[in-house]
């Protein structure tokens, strides 16, 4: 059966796995997940040996900010690449700003540090658990910014507002179109229990080779398939709190490439604030934006998850648990988000290189 674009968005956050069962809502809904399998796009073969990762010029920018927050260990605000490709971290005192500037990076004085930052995050952790708002970070604002969507409304949006307003300036609020939800893909469809998934990226471990989607895809069933053949087993499932899972190919006769549609992935890393990046999902295919916040919290009906990466990038049902990547370096998978590719909207990652480390996998 062909499985077509969803004709209405439910009103509440769900799992935007596609169901491929009749609902009463007509046409059914369509998750966000993609595949990278079999077929002639592929020409890597099953037996092929992973190759030694590649440097990816492109990812300079956010290398370099990632290694100073890591650096400077909380001495910052937090770090983002501006309009012009340059590194901007936020600082609070001097001795810090000659250390950026050292680096090649540019220091920018704003009045909150990391520390009070971090403070007011904790805080929102602890009493913001709404269904329909998230929270992170903002390094280019200086303040913590908490989004909540369209479902988010009467006494629950007034009891949001009074929780950002006890923050004072250390946190901004921002009415969101749309439902936040998960949502599943990475490039090809994926089918088990009856919904659609997107694989993210492909995998190995020595002659063992994976794939990795969003958890919530994989929290459905075991065994997954491409629509016709099985594909294999899940080996792993981390949802709520995460949202990644991992399946076992079983199917020996499929060749399974490293890339992601085209575009070769040799290597895995965290973005930047600020750094342009692609999503490829089932649905809507290849759709780039730009990296709004890292360490999101998101609170889905299903459960929290932290950590996530917050893009610009649009995205639909049909599309979770596909590949977020920059040039050939694989970012993260496809975990939810709200709106559409017609009006825009936001979408976060589950970061790829937690659950890499988990499963002990690498890309090639």
């Amino acid at each position: 059966m062909a499985l077509g674009t969803p004709d209405i968005w439910r009103t509440t956050p769900i799992p935007l796995e596609e169901s491929v069962r009749n609902t009463k809502l007509g046409r059914p809904i369509v998750g966000l997940a993609a595949l990278l399998i079999a077929g002639s796009a592929f020409a890597s073969p099953a037996s092929a040996a992973p190759v030694a990762p590649k440097a990816d010029p492109s990812f300079a920018p956010s290398a370099l900010s990632n290694k100073l927050d890591t650096q400077l260990a909380g001495k910052d605000a937090g770090s983002y690449i501006d309009s012009a490709g340059k590194v901007v971290v936020a600082v609070t005192d001097s001795a810090t700003a000659a250390q950026v500037a050292a680096s090649g990076a540019t220091p920018r004085y704003v009045l909150r540090s990391g520390a009070e930052l971090s403070a007011a995050e904790s805080t929102l952790k602890s009493t913001l658990k709404t269904p329909g708002t998230s929270f992170a970070i903002d390094p280019v604002t200086n303040k913590v910014a908490v989004t909540a969507d369209s479902t988010v409304t009467g006494a629950k949006l007034a009891a949001v507002k009074a929780t950002v307003a006890k923050l004072g300036d250390k946190a901004s609020l921002e009415i969101v179109d749309g439902t936040l939800a998960p949502r599943i893909s990475g490039g090809d469809a994926i089918y088990a229990g009856g919904s659609r998934c997107s694989l993210g990226f492909n995998v190995v471990s020595g002659s063992t080779y994976y794939f990795l989607t969003a958890g919530h895809c994989t929290n459905i069933a075991t065994t997954w398939t491409n629509g016709s053949a099985t594909l294999g087993t899940r080996a792993g499932t981390s949802f709520p709190g995460n949202d990644y899972g991992i399946v076992r190919y079983t199917n020996t006769t499929i060749a399974k490439s490293g890339a992601v549609g085209s575009q070769d992935i040799t290597s895995a890393g965290t973005p930047a604030v600020g750094a342009t990046v692609y999503r490829r999902g089932s649905t809507t295919g290849i759709h780039s934006g730009r990296v709004t916040a890292l360490n999101s919290t998101v609170n889905y009906a299903e459960g929290s998850v932290s950590g996530l990466i917050r893009t610009t990038v649009c995205a639909e049902p049909g599309d979770s648990g596909g590949s977020l990547y920059s040039g050939t370096t694989a970012l993260g998978l496809t975990s939810g988000g709200s709106g559409n590719c017609s009006a825009g909207g936001v979408t976060y990652f589950q970061p790829v290189v937690e659950p890499l480390s988990v499963y002990g996998v690498s890309v090639f």
